[in-house]
């Protein structure tokens, strides 16, 4: 198979950062995202996949006695269809309360499974340790854990996670910077000093000298309008904006172990020699009968025979010559029939001489 189709698809792929893009596709506001939040609860209505552990049984004495319901001291509860599991969601920015948002739940102890289980009520914190939503709810299981009387055992996709949609009901707003100030700032995704110095005089050209400024290689400081209608109306203009990112740095990628490469289109050579080629050496055992004469008085043996055979392969030198470029690589590694597996020996040999203008990175 000809390594030119995978190369120039490659080359295809890694020139689209060089085309025109949204501000709103390459940068995020400053302040506006979404936050964590974790709660810790129990699961109930478990078919007998549930557990009996210290903590479990803590926390579903504790649950009760909330209810006005108080165990006998000393006495075990026989719980098998109840789990302890810890509840995590990701609040959206600027959800309100009364909004609902999804929950996923994974089990914490040793619960076989929940599937079929019913979360109770269970309070989502932030990192401030205040509570911003309540989750409950039917959990929807993907995974199946089924086990016969002789410990066999049949596990399919994970069945100790589920989630809950709209599970979780947002009780408290987080406050948010975006109507602070006299400025807004778009962070890039991928840090970049050109498309930073490139995204700031898209928005001047546009709006006016000094409506932008960089800050560094990753952010650039936009001045907004205090007025919050104002500032929404703004911004939806200036994210919808196009410019030109600059193009990614000359890279060649190779994945190991699935034998891809990856070559970006700015990736250069400085004059080298190679050779490609080997040898085939092939080893038979071929043992052989020694058998006596019938007077003579001697033993029947086995002769050992080893067959050792070298033939060298066709090794063949080409020479990249200063600038050479993807296309120039690619057909001088077809011309010696190297395979993507040859491509890969020769570029990190390449990359070891000192002769790739770029950076190479084995995943």
């Amino acid at each position: 198979m000809k390594i030119s189709a995978c190369m120039l698809l490659s080359l295809a792929l890694l020139s689209l950062n060089a085309q025109a893009a949204r501000i709103k596709d390459v940068a995020s506001v400053e302040g506006v995202r979404s936050n964590q939040l974790v709660g810790y609860g129990l699961v109930v209505g478990l078919p007998g996949t549930g557990e009996q552990s210290p903590f479990t049984e803590q926390s579903f004495k504790t649950m009760l006695s909330n209810f006005g319901i108080n165990l006998p001291a000393g006495m075990k509860s026989q719980i098998k269809n109840v789990a302890a599991v810890a509840v995590h969601a990701e609040l959206p920015a600027f959800a309100k309360p009364g909004q609902a948002i999804d929950v996923t739940v994974s089990s914490v102890g040793s619960s076989k499974g929940l599937r079929g289980g019913t979360l109770l009520q269970t309070f989502l914190k932030g990192l401030d340790g205040q509570i911003y939503a309540v989750a409950q709810g039917s959990l929807v299981v993907s995974g199946l854990g089924a086990e016969g009387a002789d410990g066999s055992r049949v596990v399919v996709n994970t069945p100790t996670v589920g989630r809950i949609p709209n599970g979780a009901m947002v009780e408290r707003e987080v406050p948010s910077p975006f109507a602070q100030g006299d400025y807004i700032t778009f962070n890039l995704n991928r840090g970049d000093f050109t498309t930073a110095k490139n995204l700031a005089a898209a928005i001047n050209g546009f709006i006016g000298d000094e409506t932008a400024r960089t800050l560094d290689a990753r952010s650039v400081q936009v001045r907004a309008p205090r007025d919050i209608d104002q500032r929404v109306s703004y911004l939806a203009t200036l994210e919808n904006l196009t410019f030109e990112p600059a193009s990614d740095s000359a890279k060649i990628i190779i994945n190991s172990r699935t034998g891809t490469i990856v070559i970006g289109k700015d990736v250069r050579l400085f004059p080298a020699a190679v050779t490609h080629g080997g040898m085939t050496v092939t080893i038979a055992e071929n043992p052989t009968v020694s058998q006596p004469n019938a007077l003579a008085d001697g033993e029947t043996v086995v002769v050992p025979n080893t067959i050792i055979d070298v033939r060298p392969d066709r090794s063949r030198m080409f020479k990249f010559d200063p600038g050479v470029t993807l296309d120039e690589l690619v057909s001088t590694v077809n011309a010696v029939g190297a395979a993507p597996g040859d491509l890969m020996a020769i570029l990190e040999a390449l990359k070891e001489a000192g002769a790739i203008h770029g950076e190479l990175v084995v995943i």
